[in-house]
């Protein structure tokens, strides 16, 4: 429901921590003798009565000829014989009241003892809630300061999600203007308008769960609030600068765009109460969250990107990265093998998979990092062998969630917990080899790296998926300087570049990095002594000495995520909030208590914070500075004349990140597009591509004409803009096809004169259309 319409002009632009108290309760010293039998002391007045002289005979008279009494004497033993009974009925009613008293006072001490855990958890809570909260409004602001969002039109809107941002609102733009959310649902599992004139299912090949989820709950909370009357978004009329014309603007959770990166904001801002918990727990203190915290606000910039570009394929799945990770600390610190761990390690595990093709990848460094672990004996087998099963059955779920997408299944995560399966089930057949530990440990290894580098070409080939392309192709590209056009369309843009050079430095000036080297120094030096002690001493020994296997996992992960933020800079993501966790550990006291011995606790982390905050509140407050309004008036031109002057049915081709955008604000069809990955389109967009290289006009337009494009559209600044030497599109093309590089470029004689293959129909500052005769 829409408010009133009004007028406004837009201005230029863990777990808790322990109780220091003992959960047992403390045995309560008795007073020497007490709860012992009293001795029965004969009277004084007994002690110091004459006794009678005794006849020698044994058996005299008494004077009188009186005989003895002996009432008297029985008497006497009958007092005494009482007596003796009730020191023992007191002993043993004492006693009794004594193990009842202390009980009551362990189940006291238990009692006290979970309420302090209470509160203690109900505190992470609170502060887990008020940091998500704080992050949540920390990214709307940002987001907000950049584009000026909440004054812009619906188009600008639109326009904002640039590349493949806007490939994938477009779906839940789909699913919302259907006449029901099950039509949307088919509509966009039938999909023609992406990959003209094929059909594809686009929550498989795109993995638009998160769309489809959030497609639903806006269609839900919609339908509920008009049935009620409630008003879901207010509208302006928004004044621009000239020569721009009036536009409506409308701001509330009533606005599909709003509501859509609100959504993600508040994932966004779960995902920081989650870090904080997961500092918590690891550190073992509350103070320990705290840190990791602001360690992850002081270095925001290195991050995350979710403020700047929201509908991006992490900024759904990372936060479920976050509590898998935690999940699987759980795991690895606690002794029993709790079934519900298992579950929600598993089902965290799919959250992160759905959404993002990339996960895989991650999940494998992941499992690179667990498998030496078991294999020096940090992990129990049975632990770890459940570990592998419930990552095996969410494999298989993803797979069968996304229609039987075979990424799943021939991907190196899927390949090497196979490999690890194998193993464990052979592992008695290696022992028989009765070969030295080192040696026991070399082979497992070697099996395992060498089985998951050829299973996962196996199964590449026979689930024909060798072509597409994944984060460890490109990895693989980096690391043996292998160039081709795919590789160089992806690695000429600064996200999949290798890591700027300042990018350690600006961790150094937070205290970030030196923090952490400090505590994987400590780490490390423990690891090393243990695995020392491994080689030389006994299975019991063994068990003893290797544990917080917790510590070794994280940063084993940390030396995972450092190669890989080094090679791909976009992946810095992983990167710095898992550094941020690591810093959590300088609260330590497994790590540290020898240092808070000689040290107050308060003065070490009062004295990192200082350091910390000094650089960090200069990078917040620079984040906080940004001020700056959206506008891109060609492309609005451009968008406009596809609306009023081509048919609904007119077919467009051009640069990848523009066909997004012309898919999204016009449903127009489209034969490219920015999801890369797959072979075909690759294929496509190479055809495409080829009117910036040089080819002939004729050749060109017999290609595109096979594909059924009617519209070309021409960006002059593709033409001549080189972000990096070897990284402008006649270099390109220059490396793909060195036959025709004596050639001149084909795009200066498109913009000159087109025809007669081309026709210019639309052309602005930056845009031509060219129709394709």
């Amino acid at each position: 429901m829409v408010g009133p319409t009004r007028s406004k002009c837009r201005e230029a632009a863990p777990e808790p921590p322990q109780s220091s108290r003992s959960a047992q309760a403390r045995r309560r010293r008795r007073a020497p003798g007490a709860g012992e039998p009293v001795g029965e002391e004969e009277p004084q007045e007994a002690a110091d009565r004459p006794r009678l002289a005794r006849p020698a005979g044994g058996g005299g008279h008494l004077p009188g000829g009186a005989r003895p009494c002996s009432p008297r004497r029985t008497r006497k033993l009958k007092t005494h014989h009482c007596m003796q009974m009730e020191g023992v009925a007191k002993t043993l009613l004492f006693r009794r009241f004594q193990f009842l008293n202390y009980v009551l006072g362990q189940l006291r001490d238990k009692v006290h003892l979970l309420r302090r855990r209470q509160y203690s958890f109900r505190v992470t809570l609170g502060i887990a809630a008020f940091v998500g909260v704080l992050h949540w409004i920390h990214l709307e602001t940002l987001f907000e300061n950049d584009r000026h969002f909440s004054h812009l039109s619906s188009l600008e809107r639109e326009m904002t999600f640039r590349s493949e941002t806007g490939l994938y609102y477009s779906y839940f733009k789909t699913i919302i203007e259907a006449p029901s959310f099950l039509e949307g649902l088919w509509m966009i599992m039938n999909d023609r308008l992406t990959e003209y004139p094929l059909v594809i299912n686009t929550v498989k090949r795109f993995h638009l769960y998160p769309e489809v989820l959030v497609a639903f709950w806006y269609r839900t909370l919609i339908g509920m609030t008009n049935l009620v009357g409630l008003e879901t978004k207010t509208c302006w009329n928004v004044t621009r600068v000239e020569p721009l014309d009036e536009i409506q603007s409308c701001e509330g959770i009533g606005d599909p765009a709003c509501f859509y990166v609100g959504v993600i904001f508040i994932l966004n801002g779960i995902m920081m109460a989650l870090l904080f918990v997961h500092g918590a727990y690891l550190s073992g203190t509350q103070l320990g969250g705290l840190i990791t915290v602001l360690c992850y606000f002081f270095n925001h910039e290195e991050a995350t990107r979710v403020m700047w570009t929201p509908p991006l394929r992490e900024s759904f799945s990372y936060p479920f990265l976050v509590l898998q990770m935690f999940i699987l600390t759980l795991i690895l610190r606690t002794s029993n093998n709790n079934r519900k761990h298992f579950l929600a390690l598993c089902l965290s595990n799919v959250a992160f998979m759905l959404p993002w093709q990339f996960a895989q990848f991650i999940l494998f460094t992941q499992t690179a990092s667990l498998f030496p672990m078991y294999v020096v004996g940090y992990i129990d087998p049975n632990k770890f062998q459940k570990i592998i099963y419930m990552n095996m059955v969410s494999v298989l779920l993803c797979f069968v969630l996304m229609f039987g997408n075979p990424m799943y299944l021939s991907s190196y995560y899927s390949s090497s917990l196979l490999m690890i399966w194998v193993i464990i089930l052979k592992k008695n057949n290696i022992q028989r080899l009765r070969v030295s530990e080192l040696n026991f440990w070399l082979i497992q290894g070697c099996g395992w790296l060498c089985g998951t580098i050829i299973l996962k070409f196996l199964t590449s080939k026979i689930l024909c998926v060798s072509d597409h392309i994944r984060l460890s192709d490109l990895i693989a590209a980096r690391i043996l300087r292998y160039t081709d056009f795919d590789t160089l369309i992806y690695t000429c843009v600064p996200e999949f570049d290798f890591m700027e050079k300042a990018t350690p430095w600006r961790y150094t000036k937070t205290l970030l990095l030196p923090l952490v080297m400090v505590i994987t120094y400590f780490i490390f030096k423990k690891a090393f002594r243990d695995v020392l002690c491994v080689l030389s001493a006994n299975t019991y020994l063994r068990k003893h000495l290797l544990e917080h296997g917790e510590l070794i996992y994280h940063t084993l992960q940390l030396f995972a995520f450092t190669a890989l933020a080094v090679l791909i800079m976009r992946l810095k993501l992983f990167l710095t909030p898992h550094m941020c966790v690591m810093a959590s550990l300088i609260c330590s006291r497994q790590l540290f208590g020898w240092l808070f011995c000689r040290v107050r606790f308060e003065n070490v982390i009062f004295g990192v914070l200082t350091v910390m905050s000094l650089q960090g509140c200069a990078n917040l407050h620079s984040q906080w500075s940004i001020m700056a309004e959206f506008n891109n008036l060609p492309q609005e031109e451009l968008i406009k004349w596809i609306r009023y002057n081509t048919r609904p049915d007119a077919v467009f081709a051009g640069a990848m990140p523009t066909m997004a955008s012309v898919k999204l604000s016009t449903l127009r069809p489209i034969v490219n597009h920015p999801h890369y990955e797959d072979a075909d389109l690759r294929a496509r967009t190479k055809i495409v591509y080829s009117a910036y290289s040089r080819k002939s006009v004729k050749e060109v337009r017999d290609k595109l004409s096979e594909l059924h494009v009617n519209y070309y559209v021409l960006e002059e600044a593709w033409c001549i803009v080189r972000t990096k030497p070897g990284c402008s599109m006649l270099e390109i093309w220059d490396v793909e096809d060195p036959s025709n590089a004596a050639n001149p470029p084909l795009c200066v004689s498109l913009l000159k004169d087109a025809t007669p293959y081309f026709t210019a129909v639309f052309q602005n500052s930056m845009y031509r259309v060219l129709k394709v005769n």
